[in-house]
């Protein structure tokens, strides 16, 4: 087997490193991400404080470490729910074809075709936990690229002579899906994920500085960035180390997953 690159290495290490500290954040040693003080309103990077104050006075790195929290709560939410809902439906419009999949098509179409952006908008408006509805929304947004992936693979695995094997043999067509088809989709639907995981976080931090997303006081990535773009002259590292936490977070992942494709790519060439 190919040893992994270093920078996939580096990358795996820093995505653990990042999710380790947003899951124990209440176990280490950092301020309060919401505590308030008026006399190191942004105050500079020191080794008391990292990545410095905010123009409340909060630890800024304290409020990037919980602000992770809900980047990954939104992105393996969300991706979690398009990779169930629409790898299912690819899987079904793939395998039994004819009118099922004309009409699992045309609704991908139609959610292909509506803005992205005002059906999340729509979805926040509506009253309900903030946090789940953002999860909702994009999840829904992701679903027909994952039902149109799934559908592709599945049309090339079902004809191959393992599934016609395992019809000969009498094998019913759900036994078929589970224990043929799904094994060999899930690899390239979990290369897929780490893509789509990496374009969750990204939508989840703009939506946060649109306001779209978690509202304060519990921090988010984008809030931040929004909430002190006003100061970004006077005191940048506000602005930037968050911004810059979430741009290696985005990196890694997209290193990760191309290196899994890779991965991927290289045992279907051997088989």
């Amino acid at each position: 087997m190919r040893r992994m690159p270093l920078v996939a290495r580096l990358s795996f290490a820093w995505l653990a490193l990042v999710a380790l500290a947003a899951l124990t954040a209440e176990w280490l040693p950092i301020e309060d991400p919401t505590k308030q003080s008026l006399l190191k309103m942004l105050a500079p990077p020191s080794a008391e404080r990292w990545f410095g104050a905010d123009s409340l006075g909060r630890d800024v790195f304290s409020r990037t470490i919980y602000g992770f929290r809900i980047t990954f709560a939104v992105s393996f939410g969300s991706v979690a729910l398009g990779l169930l809902f629409g790898g299912a439906l690819g899987i079904v419009a793939g395998y039994f074809r004819g009118p099922v999949e004309r009409m699992i098509l045309v609704g991908v179409n139609v959610l292909l075709a509506f803005p992205p952006l005002v059906l999340i908008i729509a979805m926040v408006a509506y009253p309900g936990d903030p946090l789940l509805k953002v999860v909702l929304a994009l999840g829904i947004v992701f679903m027909p690229a994952v039902t149109r992936i799934a559908r592709a693979n599945t049309l090339v695995f079902s004809e191959r002579e393992f599934v016609t094997a395992a019809r000969a043999a009498g094998m019913s067509d759900f036994r078929l899906i589970v224990r043929e088809l799904l094994p060999n989709l899930v690899p390239a639907l979990l290369a897929y994920s780490l893509l789509l995981i990496a374009v969750a976080a990204l939508a989840e931090a703009g939506l946060s500085f649109l306001g779209l997303s978690v509202p304060p006081p519990t921090p988010t990535l984008g809030q931040m960035m929004a909430s002190e773009q006003a100061n970004v002259l006077e005191a940048p590292h506000a602005v930037f180390f968050p911004a810059g936490m979430l741009f290696l977070t985005i990196f890694a992942l997209n290193l990760v997953g191309e290196e899994l494709q890779r991965r991927i790519d290289g045992r279907a060439r051997a088989a």
